[in-house]
This record gives C-alpha cells, structure tokens and sequence, in this order.
C-alpha cells in the first residue's frame, strides 16, 4: 500500500500532475495543482496536492513564493502522521532554502527529510522519487557523498518496484559533483566523471532514442557532454547534446544548463570571444551547477583567446567562491554541535523537576515556570541578583519575510548565543515570543552592564544573512536588581520587570511602543 492509496478525492488528478512534473512539464503541473487546491476538502488530498505544487514551483523557480508555500504545506501535513509526506516536504523546503541561501535552514530540512525517510516502508514510484529529491537536496548544498547514498536508496526502491532505471540514474547529482571538483582544481576528477556520465548518455540514447529518459535528466546529459567538450574532449555530435538539452522542459535550471551549454559549445569550438560576450549578459542561478562555474567558464574562454593572465585571476576567483561555500557549510555545522551542547547542558539543569514541564520545547532553555521555581527558591534563601529582560530587535521582520519556521530557528540559534557567552551559575530562560530572561546571582549593575554589552555584541556578530538574508537580527537588554521576600514573589517580579523594561526600550536602536504588562 502506497501514500497514494490513502487519497481517496482526485487522486487521478493528482498522478497526472505527477505525470507532468516528471516530464518537466511544471508550468501545466501547478496549474492542475492549485485547481486541485481550490475544490478539495480532503486533508490527504490537500497534503499531497501542496507538496506537488511545492516541487513545481522550486523546478519553476518561483523564489518570491517558496516561503509561503513552504508555510501552507507544512501546515497541510504536519499533523498527518506520513513520513514520506514529510520527508518529502523537507527535501524540498531544504531546496527551497537552499535557493533562498539559507544554509543552516537547508540543513535543518535535511536532517528531519533523512529521519522521516528511514522510517518509510512503501515500496512504490513515490518513495523513490522522494529519496530522488532528497538526494538532490543534498547535492545542491554540495554534500555529494551524502547524494549518491540517497540515490542509491532511491535506485534500490525503483529496483524492488520493477520502475525504469535510467529514471534514477541521477546524472544531475553527478554532474554537479563533476563540476564541484573542477571548481576546487581536480580537473582530470571532472573529467572522470563527466566521461562516466556521457556514456550512461550515449547506452540510454542508443538503446531507445532516449525515450524513457527524464527531461530534466536530458539537460544534465546534454551539459555533462559540452561541459567535457569546452575542457578539450569535444563531442562527435554537437548538435546530439544541444538536441539533448533542449529537451530538458520547462524547469529553470535546465533553462540555466541550456544557456551555460551554449557558452561551453562556443569555448570547445574555439570562439571564445562570443563566450566572453555571453558570460557578460547570462543570467543563471548560482546553484544550478554551483556559484563558481561562471568564473570558471570565463578561465576556460580566456585560456582558449590566449590570456593566461586573465585565467588564472578567474580561476583563483572561481576557487575562492568554492572554498567560502566549504567554510559556511563548515560554519554551519559548528553552530549545529554547539547549538547541541547547550541543549544537553540545559537537560541537566532542569533534570531535578521530575514530573514538571520546565523546559521550552523550542530552544531547550529553561521556560517560564521554570525561571518562576528559581527565582522563588533564590529568594527564599535571601539572596540577590540582577535580572535581565532581552528582546530581540527585527524579529517581527524575519517572521514576514522568511515565516515562522524561519523565525522559530531564529529564536534557537539566539538562545544558543546567550547561553553562551553568560558566566558560570547565571541562569537563561526563555520567557516567552522573542523575549528571554536572565538572573545574575550576586551581580551589580557594572557586571550586568558587561554581560548585556557581550550578549548584544555575539547576536550582532552571527551570520543571520546565511539564515535569514536581508532581515539582521539584534537584542536590546535591560537590567534591574532582584531581592525581597519570597512570599512577595509576584510583586518582586513584577517591580523587577517594569524597571528592566524600561531600561531594555532605552537600548533599543529604536523607539518601539513595546510594553509587556507587569507580571503582578
């Protein structure tokens, strides 16, 4: 029994949307889709009809409405309890992301796709198309080994349900492996894998014509072909490779691939000024086949005109792009540890609450009630502190821009960099929204004064624009000394926090008209 079994209204509408996305026929696709979308009240049916049309739009390259999407179709299938639905949602929203130059949401995306797919046991064309796409997801971000193990989970899927097996022959994630090599120096690697690919091309071709090959598979052959054609190896039909892609269909990387073949053809056919005019004006999404094959393209048309000089700027430049994108998946993944340091960290503190929910689910911080039980035993003991109210500036911009999924890693990332940078025995929660709350035990003002300055420094220090492009992201932190007696919990609070807020809107870069009631 596959997910498709349990689509009881349109489900025949829903495989001929299939049908076209499999022949990158998008454009007709998303247009069924949203006519689906509009007359269905089947919440299956919705699910599968969003996560459709999701797909459709990123092969259409419909940046401006990936966040939506993205939002509407999680919403759709969240509480359906499908892991392919949701493994396949994430692989795509890690696409989405990944477009959108999100690198830490794509690899939150990733890893919830992997653990949702490993739990799937449908054997059917659904389950290998969704390890397909996770498999892509993988290689766009540039994690090749992890690419081919999904694709080979996608082959062995389509193996054990009798599907073509060129179908998932993935000549796109080897492509861009190809290319990725290049761009980082090993050309005769390239070459290698550029070699394996036009002879999967050329079996395919000669056995049927190419009929049973994907479109979108077309256009990575096609390229694969001219690519080792401008890299010297040029091949005995130039015009079989543009044939190949032109029929790539209407997505916009094949788009992409056939403008960049077009330069790659004039380079190997020794035009290389009418390449450089071409790299002048083309317009292609850097992820396509990577942000560095521009640059290197413009090495190999310099090389072929006789300037050496100019080629090796350019592929010193093409290098660079391709070690800055290894040092921010780098980056990302440091951040991923730490981010599950302090959350084991925060496990610890909060183990002696047996039986209580202390914890906020979201960051791993200790939550309200929990901060209430410390404060009270705190004071109970006569001791003192300082307490510090942290909003965050631009927050309410990250949720309209990028939504709330964006919005929700936000949040956790600022509650790993405050718990981070504050002193041993101070105390963090999240208190609620995008405000947390911290407790100096035995602090003055000049020592919170220190702490709020290197907690408003390490959040304006993080790399939001990889996370959330064009929204930064701020905190502005006021202080206010905590005592008084413990039975007067509520009216110590709330004294505290009218004191703290007022300082906290005087830091603000800012007038807001923010005010939070008074906890009393």
């Amino acid at each position: 029994m596959g997910w498709l079994d349990r689509v009881t209204d349109q489900a025949e509408t829903l495989k001929r949307a299939r049908v076209l996305q499999e022949q990158s026929r998008s454009a007709e696709a998303c247009a069924l889709l949203d006519r689906v979308l509009a007359t269905t009240s089947d919440k299956h049916t919705r699910a599968d009809a969003l996560v459709q049309r999701l797909s459709a739009l990123i092969n259409l390259g419909r940046t401006a409405e990936y966040t939506t999407a993205v939002e509407e179709t999680n919403h759709a299938v969240r509480d359906l309890n499908e892991p392919l639905l949701y493994g396949n949602l994430n692989a795509l929203a890690a696409l989405a992301a990944q477009h959108q130059g999100a690198l830490e949401r794509c690899v939150t995306h990733l890893v919830r796709s992997a653990r949702a797919m490993t739990t799937v046991e449908y054997v059917d064309w659904d389950t290998a198309i969704a390890w397909n796409d996770l498999a892509m997801a993988y290689s766009y971000l540039g994690f090749h080994g992890h690419a081919l193990g999904a694709i080979d989970r996608a082959r062995q899927v389509a193996a054990a349900a009798s599907l073509p097996a060129e179908t998932f022959a993935a000549p796109g994630i080897r492509l861009r492996n190809a290319v990725t090599l290049d761009h980082n120096g090993d050309t005769d690697g390239c070459l290698r894998v550029l070699r394996d690919i036009t002879t999967d091309a050329e079996r395919f071709l000669d056995r049927d014509g190419g009929a049973k090959l994907r479109p979108s598979g077309r256009a990575a052959y096609g390229y694969a072909i001219v690519r080792r054609a401008a890299l010297g190896e040029p091949p005995a039909s130039p015009q079989a490779a543009m044939r190949l892609l032109a029929d790539g269909g209407d997505g916009a990387r094949a788009r992409d691939l056939r403008m960049l073949g077009e330069i790659c053809l004039a380079i190997a056919a020794n035009r290389p000024i009418e390449a450089l005019t071409r790299l002048e004006t083309v317009q292609v999404s850097a992820e396509t086949v990577g942000a560095a094959e521009h640059l290197r393209l413009r090495s190999l048309a310099y090389a072929r005109a006789g300037d050496h000089a100019a080629a090796h700027r350019a592929d010193r430049h093409a290098f660079r792009l391709a070690a800055q994108r290894n040092d921010r998946l780098r980056d990302v993944y440091v951040e991923g540890i730490a981010a599950r340091l302090d959350h084991e960290d925060m496990r610890k503190t909060v183990s002696r609450y047996q039986g209580e929910a202390l914890t906020d689910p979201l960051t791993g911080l200790a939550n309200r009630r929990h901060f209430e039980h410390y404060v009270a035993a705190m004071l109970a003991r006569g001791e003192r502190a300082t307490i510090g109210v942290c909003d965050l500036d631009g927050f309410k911009a990250v949720n309209t821009a990028h939504g709330h999924l964006s919005g929700d890693l936000v949040l956790q990332r600022v509650a790993g960099v405050i718990n981070r940078v504050m002193r041993r025995g101070d105390f963090v929660a999240r208190y609620g929204g995008d405000e947390f709350v911290v407790v100096l035990p035995g602090a003055g003002m000049t020592e919170a004064t220190e702490v709020g300055r290197r907690i408003s420094v390490a959040v304006a220090g993080e790399d939001w624009e990889s996370l959330v492009p064009g929204t930064p992201v701020g905190v502005s932190v006021g202080f206010a000394d905590l005592s008084g007696a413990s039975a007067n919990l509520r009216e110590v609070l709330g004294t505290a926090f009218e004191i703290a807020d007022r300082e906290m809107l005087r830091a603000k870069p800012q007038p807001s008209a923010k005010r939070r009631a008074a906890a009393s």
